[in-house]
């Protein structure tokens, strides 16, 4: 048993990692919980565990339901809201994405990279849209998520390695979990400047990606960046970090994903400009992407999406992919 393991099981170890463990125990399966259940799911003693609450809920960190169990108090939201790579980002992008989500009417989703995932900072769901397994401050895998290979691609080549030496999860049948083939992939993802995914995490969904660069000062370690160097393609150098990527997620067989391009590229370019990202980092028109996963389906009719006139005099609205 390792010394971490052995603290969490005799209670031991430092007052912050013990309270961070009761914090981090809820979930969206398990929202509101019990102190029993905190105790056994934190690896704590009862007693440690109901001091411990008792001082988190004094402070706002918890709350406590109508039925006596405990919840996630609003302070920790109140925190979290000075997170630049989280709402501080969000706001920033937001008229950007609320633009995209009118002109396509599909779900629109905003993420960053923590370490191996992806966390999602804001989604907009459309009326009718496909359904989708994210959730606003829900992780997911990087590769096989459109937002995830954009963000993995223009990692520093350190954190692509480690990414492509785990096992993947297969969600559909087309998920890619070939290294090689993701090699590929993401070397296309730095080529045309979009990452097209199709059937990679539910069957009936494409998701199409495009990257938000930071800030021209500050680089990685900015108000935005990731806090890692050594970042791979990332046109512009050190300034244009890619912090952030933007993306459609649309029904497969609706919405053919090279309509979706122009305008997922013009909506990540409005929110590099609105970080402050260096003028030829952004409005640079993305070559058609080869979709070496896609497997599209030709036969389907080509459901129109109309641009806003917040895309009429974007430099991307008239690189259609097509």
């Amino acid at each position: 048993m390792r010394e971490a393991e052995r603290a969490a099981a005799a209670g031991t170890g430092s007052v912050t990692g013990r309270a961070l463990r009761v914090l981090e125990v809820f979930s969206p399966e398990a929202p509101v919980l019990t102190l029993t259940e905190i105790s056994r799911l934190a690896g704590l003693p009862l007693t440690t565990a109901h001091r411990l609450v008792s001082e988190l809920a004094g402070w706002g960190a918890l709350e406590r339901d109508p039925a006596g169990g405990y919840r996630i108090g609003l302070r920790l939201w109140e925190i979290a809201a000075l997170a630049p790579r989280g709402l501080g980002l969000r706001e920033v992008a937001l008229p950007h994405l609320s633009d995209l989500a009118r002109a396509t009417g599909e779900n629109v989703q905003l993420a960053v990279r923590e370490d191996l995932s992806v966390v999602y900072v804001e989604r907009l769901a459309g009326c009718g849209s496909v359904p989708v397994l994210t959730r606003v401050g829900g992780r997911f895998a990087l590769t096989p998520t459109g937002v995830g290979r954009v963000l993995l691609a223009h990692a520093p080549a350190d954190v692509q390695e480690r990414a492509l030496a785990q096992r993947p999860v297969r969600y559909t049948e087309r998920t890619e979990c070939d290294p090689v083939r993701l090699r590929r992939l993401l070397a296309e993802v730095r080529r045309s400047g979009v990452a097209v995914c199709e059937r990679q995490v539910t069957p009936d969904s494409v998701s199409v990606a495009a990257p938000v660069h930071g800030p021209g000062t500050g680089g990685a370690n900015g108000p935005y960046g990731t806090g890692s160097s050594g970042a791979v393609g990332n046109a512009g150098g050190v300034g244009a970090e890619v912090v952030a990527a933007v993306s459609v997620v649309a029904h497969v067989e609706t919405v053919p994903a090279h309509t979706l391009v122009p305008l997922v590229q013009a909506a990540a370019s409005g929110i590099s400009r609105a970080l402050g990202a260096p003028h030829g980092s952004v409005n640079r028109p993305a070559p058609r992407p080869r979709y070496a996963d896609a497997g599209r389906s030709r036969s389907r009719t080509d459901r129109q999406v109309t641009q806003p006139s917040s895309f009429s005099n974007s430099p991307m609205s008239t690189g259609t992919g097509s």
